[in-house]
């Protein structure tokens, strides 16, 4: 079972990377926002492995409140490049 596990976290850090390499190059904003988005899921994942092999209940908790704020913050951002206020 922990091969399973090692290969599902090199998974998620070439995830990671894409994620960045997407993030650094670009073209536009809106990728960069996509991948910023995309990164958090990551993170999430990453959370929800670890959680899976430690058995602790913390990293659930980690993953939800990185989720909720991953979202948030992805809907600011988009408002933000549409050129609208937060209160629309």
């Amino acid at each position: 079972m922990a091969l399973e596990f090692e290969i599902l976290i090199g998974v998620l850090f070439l995830c990671c990377f894409l994620c960045i390499y997407r993030i650094a190059r670009g073209p536009t904003a809106p990728d960069r926002t996509v991948g910023i988005d995309i990164l958090g899921i990551v993170i999430v994942g990453f959370c929800g492995v670890l959680a899976v092999i430690t058995g602790k209940d913390f990293f659930i908790n980690v993953a939800l409140t990185w989720a909720l704020l991953s979202f948030i913050g992805t809907i600011a951002l988009a408002k933000y490049l549409e050129g609208r206020s937060f209160d629309e």
